[in-house]
């Protein structure tokens, strides 16, 4: 197991917000990610309002962001956080949610200035992992030995699709050994470690 490090945060960052618009369009993460906790679809209306910006630039924001999940009315229901069920599932304040990969369960309770209660799974064995997720950090994680794996790819056109992917919850460090064979590139930290790697992407 690797543990977390300076360097290793600077190119997860480096390489996440250098990806397709992302840069420039941070704000649209922060403005989107609180109106997604509510529970529904979020409009491009909604963000203007809560930005403060016309909802044409709204609209230019989210056509730079490939991941971008929407519904049959062209209402955004996921972006990182999102409405429709992944294997991680993130409850705050009593609103069943959803997240893209293990990385984002431990971000965006800091994001969001709430704790969220997380069950995901072992990507490797399918036993449970649980954990209790706040703006200070991580507790209540059941099994206490369980990792998280990370990845960083270079400037990826996919932000899901190249790095969500391939961040899981494993049980323990030897449950990821098979999968870490597979995925040279990455390695696992502790989820404690995982959830200081994740701060400097808040």
């Amino acid at each position: 197991m690797t543990e977390a490090h300076p360097q290793l945060a600077d190119q997860l960052q480096h390489s996440l917000l250098t990806s397709r618009g992302l840069d420039q369009d941070r704000w649209l993460l922060a403005a989107l990610l609180p109106l997604l906790a509510q529970g529904r679809p979020v409009s491009a209306a909604d963000i203007a309002d809560a930005t403060g910006r016309a909802e044409q630039d709204v609209q230019q924001a989210l056509s730079r962001q490939s991941d971008v999940e929407t519904d049959e009315q062209g209402r955004v229901v996921g972006y990182g956080l999102t409405l429709r069920p992944t294997a991680h599932s993130f409850e705050v304040d009593g609103t069943p949610l959803y997240t893209w990969c293990a990385l984002d369960t431990l971000m965006f309770p800091a994001l969001l200035d709430r704790p969220a209660r997380v069950t995901s799974s072992c990507h490797s064995t399918a036993a449970p992992v649980r954990l209790t997720v706040t703006p200070a950090g991580v507790t209540e994680l059941d099994p206490p030995e369980a990792v998280v794996s990370v990845v960083t790819p270079h400037a990826p056109a996919s932000v899901r699709a190249a790095f969500c992917q391939q961040v899981h919850f494993f049980a323990s460090p030897g449950a990821a050994v098979p999968w870490l064979a597979e995925h040279p590139e990455a390695v696992v930290v502790a989820v404690a470690e995982g959830y200081r790697l994740a701060q400097p992407l808040v």
